[in-house]
C-alpha cells in the first residue's frame, strides 16, 4: 500500500500504454499548472502561517525529502556543494537541507506568495543564509548557473499541466536545467504525473541516469506499480 506520509496532491491520471510514454501530451492540462492556482495557494498558506506557524502543506510528504537527503549522503555531496530548488513553494526542503549541514542554498519559485512565505519560514528557523529568489525557471536570467544539484519536487509535474504553450514550457525547463547545472552536477527529479520511462525519455539529451529512488509501491489487478517516480540524473555533453 501507499505510503500515508506521501501526499500526491497536483497529480494527475496518466495514461499507462507503451506508445503513450514518451508522447508529447502525456496526459490533460489542468488548472495546477496555471500561475494564478499558485499565487492563490501560496497567498492562502502565508496568510496561515502568519496567523498560527503553520508552514503549509509538504509537496510529497516529508519521506520525499528524507529520500533525497539519504542519497546527497551516499553520493557524498559536500556542505559547500551549490544547490538550487526548483520551484521552492514554502521552503521546507531548504530547511531540511540548511539543518542537513548544506551552506549554499537557493530557492526560486515564480510566485510571489511562495517566495515571502518561504523568507519567512526560513526567518522562523533562524536561517538567515538561505537565498530565495522571485524567478520562472523557464526564463531564468543567465547569472543562475553553476549549480551542483537541482532539485524538483513537483514542478515539472506544474509545468506539464499548463494548459499554455505546454510542450514548449517541456521543452524550455529541459533547457533551463541544462543552463544553470555544471558538467557532471546532478539533478533529482520527484514526480507523480510522469513515469520512470518518461521521465528517461524526457531528460535522455544533456543528461546521464544515475539511479532511481525507492518510493511506494501499490497493487492494482495483479500488477505492481510506483505512485512517484524518483530519479537522479547526471549533466553530460
Amino acid at each position: 500500500m501507499e505510503d500515508a506520509g506521501e501526499s500526491t496532491r497536483g497529480c494527475e491520471n496518466i495514461s499507462d500504454s507503451e506508445e503513450d510514454r514518451c508522447s508529447e501530451n502525456d496526459f490533460g492540462t489542468s488548472k495546477l499548472g496555471t500561475k494564478e492556482f499558485w499565487d492563490d495557494a501560496y497567498q492562502k498558506e502565508l496568510e496561515t502561517f502568519n496567523d498560527i506557524g503553520d508552514v503549509g502543506e509538504i509537496w510529497f510528504g516529508e519521506e520525499s525529502m528524507s529520500r533525497v537527503l539519504r542519497w546527497m549522503d551516499k553520493a557524498k555531496i559536500p556542505e559547500n556543494a551549490a544547490i538550487l530548488d526548483i520551484g521552492t513553494g514554502n521552503g521546507a526542503f531548504l530547511v531540511e537541507l540548511a539543518k542537513h549541514g548544506y551552506k549554499n542554498l537557493t530557492g526560486i519559485d515564480y510566485s510571489p506568495a511562495s517566495v515571502e512565505l518561504a523568507r519567512s519560514v526560513l526567518q522562523a528557523e533562524k536561517l538567515t543564509d538561505v537565498t530565495v529568489k522571485e524567478m520562472d525557471f523557464l526564463s531564468c536570467p543567465k547569472e543562475l548557473k553553476g549549480f551542483d544539484v537541482c532539485i524538483d519536487k513537483g514542478t515539472f509535474d506544474a509545468i506539464s499541466l499548463n494548459p499554455v504553450n505546454t510542450n514548449e514550457g517541456k521543452r524550455q525547463y529541459v533547457q533551463a536545467l541544462k543552463d544553470v547545472l555544471k558538467d557532471n552536477g546532478f539533478f533529482a527529479i520527484t514526480s507523480c504525473n510522469w513515469t520512470k520511462e518518461q521521465l528517461l525519455d524526457r531528460f535522455s539529451e544533456g543528461f546521464e541516469f544515475v539511479q532511481e529512488l525507492s518510493t511506494p509501491t501499490f497493487q492494482f489487478g495483479g500488477k505492481t506499480g510506483n505512485s512517484v517516480a524518483a530519479l537522479i540524473f547526471k549533466r553530460v555533453h
